[in-house]
């Protein structure tokens, strides 16, 4: 699920009427959907809270929150592309007409804080990502085996890729390494995933996107979790993997040198480094302190992240 289906869920449990939308896979159908679905509900809206990203889903933001302004509701963005601060420079006067004004904005890392009050916006809040921790349950390894999980969906931007050539190298030194790498197919970075892997021979799974209780069950045959993107924010992935304690290798791009403290909860490495990212997985093979380390630090990290403890800031800003 989005992070917007999760925390749907999470405010109805907590009492409050929320309706979403949209379910339409045809980019224009979806648009309509969203409009249509603003203006029926107007009148019994509160807020409208908005997923917003950096790609091309940033105009579903950007129109969205027009028609919400003209019909004088209140909204809030919540901030996900890990490429906005780039959106910021390059579409200054859209990001001023949909950021400046909402009623506020909400960042879920010190990422996107930084550059959006760089930026010159004051309308902001720091909500970070959220799980319910009691669904999470930690599993602490005893022995670290080269069983690598990837979990995204299959994206350029989020560079799969790399995961495969990790594994290639990985196989020279350990013969019993296996990759599943699980996601929905967002566009052809999955094909070319397919080929290399077939003309490689590669030990690989491609499961397709996963219901989270299938996920949840699935991890617990995985030692360690790892992030090959060019572009991120604060992926609830990768937030979820340390609540599982499986340790994390990352690249170190965009917002998770915000939410990953190297050495200390995780392994970061350059974008794109097939050498630096095999090294760090052969650290944490050959030194199982080092990673019972991570995954312990990575656990007590992200019950901050807990619905429990969150939940009152979004009471807060929804007024």
């Amino acid at each position: 699920m989005s992070t917007v289906e999760v925390l749907s869920s999470q405010l109805k449990a907590e009492g409050y009427e929320v309706i979403s939308g949209s379910s339409q896979k045809n980019q224009v159908l979806r648009l309509l959907d969203m409009l249509l679905m603003v203006i029926k509900h107007r009148s019994k809206t509160h807020v409208l809270l908005i997923d917003t990203y950096s790609t091309s889903a940033f105009w579903y933001a950007y129109l969205v929150s027009q028609l919400a302004f003209r019909l004088k509701l209140n909204y809030i963005p919540i901030l996900h592309g890990g490429n906005l601060p780039h959106r910021l420079s390059s579409h200054p006067k859209q990001c001023q007409r949909l950021f400046g004004r909402a009623k506020v904005n909400v960042a879920p890392s010190a990422y996107l804080m930084h550059h959006f009050e760089k930026a010159g916006y004051t309308n902001l809040s720091y909500i970070p990502n959220t799980i319910n921790l009691e669904n999470y349950s930690f599993k602490q390894r005893r022995q670290f085996q080269p069983h690598l999980l990837w979990v995204r969906s299959f994206a350029h931007i989020y560079n799969p890729l790399l995961a495969l050539k990790v594994l290639q190298e990985l196989l020279k030194t350990h013969p019993q390494a296996k990759l599943s790498m699980v996601g929905p197919f967002k566009d052809d970075s999955i094909e070319d995933c397919k080929t290399y892997a077939s003309e490689h021979d590669l030990p690989i799974t491609f499961t397709g996107g996963m219901p989270k209780a299938d996920w949840l069950e699935y991890t617990k045959d995985f030692d360690i979790f790892i992030n090959t993107t060019n572009v991120d924010n604060t992926p609830v992935s990768v937030i979820e993997a340390m609540a599982l304690g499986l340790p994390v290798v990352s690249t170190n791009v965009g917002g998770i040198p915000f939410l990953l403290d190297d050495e200390q909860d995780a392994l970061l490495v350059n974008p794109d480094d097939v050498h630096a990212f095999t090294e760090a997985v052969l650290r944490l093979l050959k030194n199982p302190e080092l990673a019972h380390k991570l995954s312990k630090a990575g656990r007590a990290k992200v019950e901050h992240f807990d619905w429990e403890v969150v939940k009152e800031k979004w009471v807060e800003v929804i007024g």
